[in-house]
């Protein structure tokens, strides 16, 4: 449950702490007092979107911050800890988690959650196992078929969240399937295509019969026949400067010249240096020998290899046109085997395909009977018991009924389902999207949504204007209702009217202060005379008129012999 809420320049509130609690509380206030920024103010918390539009005139930015009581351990815990928070043990098994929501007048906004900045999405994602939001908003959606038949599994509990998941694993199995099987048919002349290509290149490319980095090693090779007349006369002549058979020295010759003259020299201190030429002589040898190969290549070679090696890189550069390198080619040729060998295949895997198709829409049919007969079973209940409950509404003569009929096939399952609503003795069952009035509407959910939290519980229901367009008895009976839901969940209700906030626990006003210009609103808890005169004032507009006084004490009362 949320504890405590604390508001500052939201709207027309410049600074409010709501103490709030367990049980029922309700908030009034005069029209545009700001009753309704209490609401916003707990969707900023709850992760819905924020509008710079509610900052407070003048202000840089509004802030909300708020104190929920959760359990220590569990899927709340576990989220606030995931986004890198925690949680504030009490001691009795449940914690304190803080959270906060700012946005500024240019509409920037930042988000807490246990105490460390976190996306607005966490909040929202705590929302779903922390609170339910009801308001006017709320009443159209029970319009719409989808928001029916989510009512209505909710309520099913158990078996039909089992069976839902069981149809939508199925549904999902078969549209898979069907997707591929539509597209490889589909696509059939183009994947014949694609092997004809594919088989005329795999084709060239073992014609070719690339070697990784021949293109490279080929390259250099025609660079080097075609500069052979001149790299032969520069390598015959650094032969000749090294080992000449001519009449001038020779590198080799003169080496040795010099070798011989210092071993004549018998002077021990020189043996090294004779044997440092030695050595230079050797490999001077030793480099003629790999000049004169280098010559007898070149003499070996002539126009018709080059024109040989032009050809093979022509060969090359074809493949590198097409596959964009050559190693790209030999990779194909390495992996293009298996891709020819599924796209030959595509006739046994359309066949293979289609026998899947066949068993996953058995499957599917099976789930979706399955699904169908749960909803049937709990729509039963749900007509039943929420019946009951718009008789404890001031409406003892309704009937409400829940059709589940087949309709088109989503992930959701192949049923309609509508909440038919029969107002009075001899009325048909009609729609509620079309024949129920504001006021009945505004019943029918409250009793829906306290029919489902006795199966699916909710920590804490937040109701603005429920009570809209309702009165007298029937605002009593809401009144009363609310009080009875308050005693296993946290409840708060924003409200107009005094037959509802009279079975409060906590009554909570927003009062609004005028400087001339600016309005500032403010939130008080009222109790003893101050509730019963914002309760006259609600009644009548006077909260000084004795008789509106009488009758708020009246009311009040009413809620003291319903708890006891």
């Amino acid at each position: 449950m949320i504890e405590e809420m604390r508001l500052r320049d939201l709207g027309v509130i410049a600074e409010a702490t709501l103490s709030i609690g367990p049980g029922f509380t309700a908030i009034t206030g005069e029209t545009g007092a700001g009753k309704t920024m209490v609401v916003t103010g707990l969707g900023l918390l709850l992760g819905q979107r924020a509008d710079s539009g509610a900052v407070r005139s003048g202000a840089t930015q509004a802030t909300v911050d708020g104190v929920w009581i959760v359990p220590e351990s569990g899927p709340v815990a576990e989220r606030v800890r995931e986004a890198g928070g925690d949680v504030e043990p009490l001691g009795d098994g449940n914690a304190e988690l803080f959270v906060g929501r700012s946005i500024s007048s240019e509409g920037r906004g930042r988000a807490s959650v246990g105490g460390r900045a976190a996306p607005a999405g966490v909040l929202a994602d705590l929302a779903d196992d922390l609170v339910v939001v009801h308001g006017q908003s709320d009443q159209l959606r029970l319009r719409s078929a989808v928001a029916q038949r989510d009512a209505l599994d909710r309520f099913g509990g158990a078996p039909v969240q089992s069976a839902r998941a069981d149809y939508r694993d199925a549904y999902e199995r078969w549209r898979r399937i069907d997707s591929e099987l539509t597209a490889l048919t589909d696509d059939r002349d183009g994947r014949a295509r694609e092997a004809h290509e594919l088989r005329e290149q795999l084709a060239d490319i073992e014609q070719a019969a690339p070697q990784p980095g021949e293109d490279a090693e080929l390259t250099v090779r025609a660079e080097r026949l075609a500069n052979a007349e001149e790299l032969r006369l520069a390598a015959a002549n650094a032969h000749d400067l090294l080992s000449g058979e001519g009449d001038a020295p020779d590198a080799g010759s003169l080496l040795a010249e010099a070798r011989r003259a210092l071993e004549r020299a018998h002077d021990p201190a020189l043996e090294d240096v004779a044997a440092q030429l030695a050595d230079l002589g050797y490999r001077t040898a030793d480099l003629a020998a790999v000049l004169a190969g280098y010559l007898a290549d070149l003499d070996e070679s002539g126009p018709h290899e080059l024109a040989a090696v032009e050809d093979r890189r022509a060969v090359l550069s074809a493949l590198v046109r097409v596959h964009g390198t050559l190693d790209a080619a030999i990779e194909l040729l390495d992996t293009g085997s298996a891709r020819l060998a599924e796209l030959d295949d595509d006739g046994d895997r359309i066949e293979r395909l289609t026998a899947e198709r066949d068993a996953a829409a058995s499957t599917l049919d099976d789930a979706a009977a399955v699904l169908t007969e749960a909803r049937t079973a709990a729509a039963e209940r749900l007509g039943a018991a929420v019946t009951t409950e718009l008789h404890a509404l001031a409406m003892p003569d309704a009937r409400l009924a829940v059709a589940v009929t087949p309709g088109a096939e989503s992930v959701a399952g192949r049923d309609d389902v509508a909440i038919l609503l029969a107002p009075h003795v001899g009325a048909d069952p009609r729609p509620v999207s079309k024949g129920a009035s504001g006021g009945e509407l505004s019943r029918v959910m409250l009793a829906i949504e306290v029919v489902i939290a006795a199966v699916d519980p909710v920590p804490t229901f937040v109701f603005d204007e429920v009570d809209a367009g309702i009165g007298g008895a029937a605002a009593i009976e809401v009144g009363r209702r609310l009080a009875r839901l308050a005693q296993s969940s946290q409840v708060i209700a924003v409200t107009h009217l005094a037959q509802v906030a009279a079975f409060a626990t906590n009554h909570l006003s927003v009062v609004k202060a005028g400087d001339g210009s600016v309005t500032a609103s403010d939130v008080r808890r009222l109790e003893g005379a101050d509730r019963e005169a914002e309760m006259a004032r609600l009644l009548s507009g006077m909260p000084d008129s004795d008789a509106a006084l009488t009758h708020a004490r009246e009311l009040l009362s009413l809620r003291t012999e319903s708890v006891g």
